[in-house]
């Protein structure tokens, strides 16, 4: 049985968009590796710029800035998980105010303000204090004008992309390009009505989540993000 259900759980080979086949991701490296591949075209613009969710955006995004010769940031998000089902998503918050709801979700479990209102206050504190870790004496980019590609390891609903969406149009960006590892076909869909350009490795029809498309998707930790920042920083100045 236990060979039954991890077979389940992490599948071999999965079914796309018209029947095809795909098999899940190594990593979080790969996943960024092969997007880096597609987002080929874009590489050693002097208006791009690489932006990662964090946390397991981050690992993906650094494939991409490096292979893109691009420097990298963080745009720090957070979900609004339902109270007592945190894993699944009433939304997301960015740093500036910025909240989308999943008005599906909020309708139909009821959700009162007041309670979204209380799980937005914790999540925006956690997210403050991401972004004073992360960044620590770094300011953040300067993203006006430039050509934003927007990292993560996969999305399910889309929530927290789609805050970080908002959040980046606020700094008026020419372009917003999402690139993530996994996300259903309807996610994606969504996705190209807010960003100018969506490119997804995997879009398996069941979809589940994220983690099941990854062979390897062990957590990231804060540590790990900021020493990818600085090893991202350290390569940039060595360009210069």
């Amino acid at each position: 049985m236990e060979g039954l259900y991890n077979a389940f759980v992490r599948p071999w080979m999965g079914v796309g968009q018209g029947g095809r086949q795909m098999r899940p991701l190594r990593d979080r490296g790969e996943a960024g590796q092969r997007l880096a591949e597609q987002l080929a075209a874009y590489t050693g613009r002097q208006d791009l710029i690489v932006l990662g969710l964090p946390r397991g955006g981050v690992p993906v995004a650094y494939e991409i800035a490096q292979a893109l010769h691009a420097p990298l940031d963080v745009c720090v998000v957070r979900k609004l998980g339902v109270p007592g089902q945190p894993e699944l998503a009433m939304g997301a918050i960015a740093l500036g105010g910025v909240r989308v709801l999943n008005e599906e979700v909020v309708a139909s479990l009821a959700i009162p303000e007041s309670l979204i209102a209380t799980v937005v206050a914790k999540e925006m504190q956690e997210a403050e204090r991401r972004e004073r870790l992360y960044r620590s004496d770094r300011p953040p980019l300067d993203l006006a004008g430039k050509t934003v590609i927007l990292v993560d390891d996969g999305v399910a609903t889309g929530a927290t992309m789609r805050a970080a969406i908002v959040a980046l149009r606020t700094q008026k960006p020419a372009k917003v390009i999402v690139a993530v590892g996994v996300a259903p076909p309807e996610t994606c869909a969504t996705l190209a009505q807010e960003a100018d350009e969506v490119v997804c490795l995997l879009q398996p029809e069941g979809f589940w989540s994220v983690g099941l498309w990854f062979a390897d998707f062990a957590p990231t930790s804060d540590e790990e993000v900021r020493i990818l920042l600085a090893h991202a920083d350290a390569a940039a100045q060595f360009v210069q």
